[in-house]
């Protein structure tokens, strides 16, 4: 098993970019108050309490799902995550489009082509990690750290482009 401290720093990264989205949860995250277990709630509380995680109230309430429940380990928590991760890149990915079919100024559909490139990243990294995490986590730690600075030069586009979409700068 690889040692719990890459580990939670894949995760911290992950859940880092994660809170910053203005996309709902509840289109990834079903709605379920349940108890945490104890093996899952220690993991969970670790986690949502290390010093880079900016709202920990978000993390508690996106890691209290069934899934998170039954998982018993760092390495299961990491990979359901990353999991997420994918699901909520695809959501935002899909608005993108969806605006990208609305009539707009050339710079404005540049950017948001360049935002849309990044999420397809995000998409693809978020997957290959949840499925190799367990192999190479250094190598997947960065593949997750990556991700951060393709969508905040996402959000520079935007702005730059003077594109009115506010909840996509939200989601960056």
């Amino acid at each position: 098993m690889a040692p719990p401290n890459q580990l939670c720093l894949v995760l911290v990264i992950f859940l880092s970019v994660f809170s910053l989205s203005s996309l709902s949860t509840s289109a990834i995250i079903p709605k379920a108050i349940v108890s945490l277990s104890i093996p899952s709630s220690q993991l969970v509380e670790n986690l949502c309490n290390g010093k880079a995680i900016q709202n920990r109230r978000f993390c508690l309430k996106a890691l209290s799902t069934p899934e998170v429940i039954a998982v018993m380990d760092t390495t299961q928590l990491g990979t359901l995550i990353m999991k997420l991760g994918a699901a909520n890149a695809k959501a935002t990915l899909n608005v993108y489009n969806e605006i990208i079919k609305k009539p707009g100024s050339p710079q404005a559909l540049k950017a948001l082509n360049f935002c849309v490139e990044d999420y397809e990243y995000a998409i693809l990294s978020f997957e290959m990690v949840s499925s190799k995490l367990v192999e190479d986590p250094q190598t997947e730690n960065y593949d997750v750290a990556v991700i951060g600075p393709e969508i905040a030069n996402c959000e520079k586009e935007l702005i730059n482009a003077k594109v009115q979409a506010p909840r996509l700068l939200a989601g960056n």
